[in-house]
């Protein structure tokens, strides 16, 4: 017996070793689960989220990103740079550095507006723009909200500005759980930056697995879970201010305006055999004008007696402006108040006087550094005009990947048209022959416009010449020729050429070679205008321009006129 209560004993720490590795082990699980599912109830620091160093920053949220740059507080009212407000939120609040001030065209006048000068002022009485400790050209974003489209609250606790100014696509969810919290990434271990309720509506930015990263009305854009929300919706229709709306001046029926090329006075005097075989023409622009030094001098052709003969023909007159001369630098000029302001009295000046119904701008060859000048160019030019009853259009190449920076959506703001030259696909130095004006070319220059500019302020213009290509064997590169349609065929039929039907491009094209070089053509004449007026009717645009008299055959302008019916 007591063998046996020796061998018991021995037993039974074993036992407990084991039952207790047993509850360790199973401890630890069960550490381990809680861990791991359970969320994290750490608040985010919300300054660091803001990137805010002190309380006289203020974060700047705009479109549902939290901007690098920071708005300034000066006594209670958020202040950003007018850099920042020029190229974040509306390219109107244009600084101009001869006079030292904000300049602002509005559809109700022109606001000059310098450095603490509380003509302008917040609610609370201050300067609506102050210069900064840095130097820097300040603008309060309660004045920036008078006069631009979007939407704009502020935060105290941190400071932040929530701004916005695109609701294209915007959608939105809803909450439906009780409350959700709202992290800074898409884990329950993520840090949490503020709670949502049921009923809110947040901004939706997009799915990430069972999370949806969303945009709260007060700034914060972090993560919810997917099943705390409701599916995604459209967000309620924006609708612009109307007071914000540049009303301009525009036609109730379709433009068909012809381009005519005038250097002499000669040319003014022609105009009665330039004009004899035109018929549904309504608007013709005479290049009458040229800025010729960078202190804003005109040449000028106007004529108040080819306006008077173009009147009694049916057709209005809008005189054309370019900045061809090797003299002037449009970079350098329009950078100046006093030389714009020049050439636009001299053009007001000069249209009164002569009778002109509009001004047609054919600004080319555009530097990124002009651009801003440009714009500022056209607000003024658009205000001067409009005053005196003038319709301003501007010509504008096919957008392409390198002249993004044209901005033409804000070049399109207050001028009443914008006339996009649907040619010079291929040009004098182009390396390669092809079509001046390819179906492709055109409708993916019309759909990009659009993009950013309503139909009913776009001008389709369309070519009426043609290049014929010349390949020299044995060398590189390419030479062409400017043909109109008559010596065009005429080409053709002498070179013994075979046209052929190429719907890609919409036109004929023909070629030829001989011992020596290949010639090639892509005609422009009925067939292919028709296709481009079908783009025009499809895309519902406000008409055609056409470069230039002289070029065309009379029976275009009957296939042209088809397809400019209301």
């Amino acid at each position: 017996m007591q063998k046996n209560r020796k061998k018991k004993g021995r037993v039974t720490p074993v036992l407990v070793v084991i039952l207790l590795i047993v509850i360790l082990a199973v401890a630890g699980v069960v550490s381990f689960l809680v861990q791991r599912y359970t969320p994290s109830r750490n608040q985010m620091d919300q300054k660091a989220y803001f990137q805010l160093t002190d309380d006289t920053e203020a974060a700047l949220v705009l479109n549902g990103c939290v901007s690098e740059e920071k708005g300034l507080m000066i006594q209670g009212e958020v202040y950003v740079s007018a850099d920042f407000v020029s190229r974040e939120l509306n390219s109107g609040f244009y600084w101009d550095q001869e006079s030292q001030a904000i300049l602002l065209i509005t559809p109700s006048g022109v606001m000059k507006i310098a450095p603490g000068d509380t003509t302008y002022s917040t609610a609370g009485g201050q300067a609506a723009v102050q210069t900064g400790a840095d130097g820097a050209i300040y603008i309060a974003l309660e004045l920036v909200k008078q006069y631009t489209d979007m939407d704009y609250a502020f935060y105290t606790e941190p400071n932040r500005a929530v701004m916005r100014t695109d609701w294209n696509g915007l959608r939105q969810v809803e909450v439906t759980a009780e409350q959700t919290d709202v992290r800074y990434r898409g884990g329950i271990k993520s840090d949490i930056l503020t709670e949502a309720v049921q009923g809110e509506t947040l901004y939706f930015l997009e799915t990430l697995d069972n999370w949806v990263q969303v945009e709260t009305a007060d700034g914060y854009i972090g993560y919810v879970e997917k099943e705390d929300v409701s599916d995604e919706q459209a967000a309620p229709v924006h609708v612009t201010d109307a007071s914000l709306v540049f009303a301009g001046i525009r036609r109730d029926h379709k433009i068909n305006l012809a381009w005519h090329q005038t250097t002499s006075q000669a040319a003014n005097d022609a105009l009665g055999s330039a004009i004899a075989n035109v018929t549904g023409v309504n608007v013709i622009s005479p290049t009458w004008f040229s800025v010729v030094d960078n202190m804003g001098t005109l040449s000028s052709l106007a004529s108040a007696e080819y306006v008077t003969q173009a009147h009694a023909a049916g057709m209005e007159v809008w005189g054309l402006i370019d900045n061809f001369d090797e003299n002037f630098s449009t970079e350098t000029a329009l950078a100046s108040y006093s030389v714009r302001t020049n050439i636009i009295n001299q053009l007001i000046a000069a249209a009164q006087q002569v009778g002109l119904d509009g001004i047609n701008v054919d600004f080319e060859q555009l530097s990124e550094a002009s651009i801003p000048h440009y714009i500022q160019f056209l607000r003024e030019l658009s205000a001067a005009a409009h005053g005196a009853n003038l319709v301003v259009s501007v010509d504008t190449a096919v957008p392409q990947s390198f002249t993004e920076y044209y901005n033409r959506g804000a070049q399109a703001e207050t001028v009443d048209y914008m006339i996009m030259m649907g040619y010079d696909e291929h040009y004098a130095g182009s390396e390669e022959a092809g079509s001046v004006a390819s179906l492709p070319f055109v409708e993916g220059g019309i759909q990009t416009l659009l993009e950013d500019i309503p139909a009913e302020k776009i001008i389709c213009a369309i070519p009426f010449y043609t290049r014929i290509w010349t390949e020299n064997f044995g060398q590189v590169g390419v030479t062409s020729e400017v043909l109109g349609m008559d010596g065009a065929d005429q080409y053709v039929t002498q070179m013994g050429m075979t046209k052929i039907w190429d719907a890609s491009v919409g036109q004929n094209v023909a070629s030829v070679e001989t011992d020596t070089a290949r010639y090639t053509i892509w005609q422009e004449e009925e067939q292919s205008i028709e296709e481009k007026m079908k783009l025009i009717e499809k895309y519902d645009l406000s008409g055609v321009a056409e470069w230039k008299l002289g070029f065309e055959r009379a029976t275009v302008w009957g296939i042209i006129s088809s397809y400019l019916t209301e």
